[in-house]
């Protein structure tokens, strides 16, 4: 591989030469759409069983009894909460380091978000500090797969029993990602997922939740659908749920980008152990661990810490600048925890039962705060559906980097 000294971000060749769209279909999926389309019964539950075929194949998928599909991965997190029988006031223990929904949904019931920091070599959820952040409002976890790696699913489970605590696995990341060999989302009380347009599922928007639980699942398909319940009048309504309902064209969509899901994580997984093996020789950079017990990982993002010092003080955010002009689609992620957003620090929670005593202004998560600040780099999933000459361009980019901007200056004389 050639070894050029010009950066892209200069002028020079681009490492990477290949692009990576996403998301990737072919005819079957248009020629499924279409046939929806073409038979004028899109709407739901009333126009086909199209919908109720893809939630029998995700949860078969998953491993689970039940799904319950809805309009996306922000209301899937508010319908498991509702159904784990939170009321306001009490106590949902989340990470700092996620999309602002697994905290704003909590809001959302009346609830109080309590950020616990992450761990620093996996950044999810350190099980230590959850146990210390327990009190007698807490009712819930919500342990989030972050960028499709498995968090410590039997050390946070244990803690949950112990205190009777719900889990919800926040698992919009994590499409196809075991654990112990169980699929990711069917290990808790409650699994979300989202089928956002950057998800590793995908039909542009989109949720669901899997449960192994008779009673959750009732009670999330009736929230799901207006507060009815199964055996009785359209009419008639039992809970206060919305439509949060999907249409049969992203079900038919979803179901036919699920006969991909299993090669492609295979294939994200693969690289990323290979990624791995490549950018732990080069200093300055580290790969976080896949965690002692985690199967396979599905990379939804590929994350690595940048340690300037090893790059001639480049701050992260040139660096990032310069890889993306590489060719590798990349980003430096969340500029700050989720405690430090508008939302928190001004409480702006627009919710009756959030007492006058919480405070986010002196919330601190060290952990989070410097992956925020200083560390992290997040390489994008369909980037991680490349070859392993594509694993080997991404590495000789950063290579690249680090040679141009260490290399000594000219002699002034």
């Amino acid at each position: 591989m050639e070894k050029t000294t010009t950066l892209a971000f200069d002028g020079g060749k681009k490492a990477v030469q290949t692009t990576f769209p996403w998301p990737l279909f072919d005819e079957t999926d248009v020629q499924a759409v279409a046939e929806i389309v073409r038979s004028g019964r899109w709407g739901n539950p009333d126009c086909g069983d199209s919908v109720e075929a893809f939630e029998q194949a995700f949860a078969a998928y998953c491993g689970t009894k039940y799904a319950v599909t809805c309009v996306n991965g922000s209301v899937s997190l508010r319908l498991a909460l509702m159904a784990c029988g939170v009321r306001p006031g009490d106590e949902v223990i989340v990470p700092p380091y996620t999309f602002i929904a697994t905290a704003s949904t909590v809001l959302e019931v009346n609830c109080v978000p309590v950020f616990v920091d992450i761990d620093p070599d996996t950044y999810n959820l350190d099980p230590k500090a959850i146990e210390a952040a327990i009190t007698e409002r807490t009712r819930a976890i919500i342990p989030v797969h972050f960028a499709g790696l498995a968090c410590d699913m039997d050390a946070i489970m244990d803690i949950a029993r112990r205190n009777n605590l719900k889990v919800i696995e926040d698992a919009a990341h994590a499409h196809g990602a075991e654990y112990k060999g169980r699929k990711l989302g069917s290990i808790g009380d409650v699994g979300s997922f989202s089928f956002q347009s950057s998800k590793n599922l995908t039909s542009g928007e989109g949720g669901i939740v899997v449960t192994n639980d008779e009673s959750l699942y009732r009670m999330m398909a009736s929230l799901r659908n207006v507060g009815r319940m199964e055996g009785h009048q359209w009419y008639d309504h039992f809970n206060p749920g919305c439509n949060y309902r999907i249409t049969q064209m992203q079900a038919v969509l979803l179901s036919q980008q699920l006969k991909r899901l299993e090669e492609q994580t295979i294939l994200r997984n693969t690289n990323g152990l290979y990624l791995n093996e490549l950018l732990t020789k080069i200093d300055g950079i580290t790969p976080l661990s896949r965690g002692s017990e985690e199967n396979r990982h599905c990379y939804h993002l590929y994350i690595f810490k940048y340690d300037p010092s090893a790059f001639g003080g480049l701050s992260r955010q040139d660096f990032v600048a310069r890889l993306a002009a590489e060719g590798v689609p990349c980003s430096t992620g969340y500029p700050h925890p989720l405690y430090k957003q508008p939302l928190f620090q001004n409480k702006n929670f627009m919710c009756y039962a959030i007492p006058e005593s919480v405070d986010y202004s002196a919330v601190s998560c060290p952990v989070a705060e410097r992956a925020c600040r200083d560390e992290a780099v997040w390489i994008f999933q369909h980037a991680m559906l490349g070859s392993r000459e594509d694993m080997q361009a991404f590495a000789e980019a950063i290579r690249k980097i680090q040679r141009v901007v260490i290399q000594p200056g000219p002699t002034v004389g």
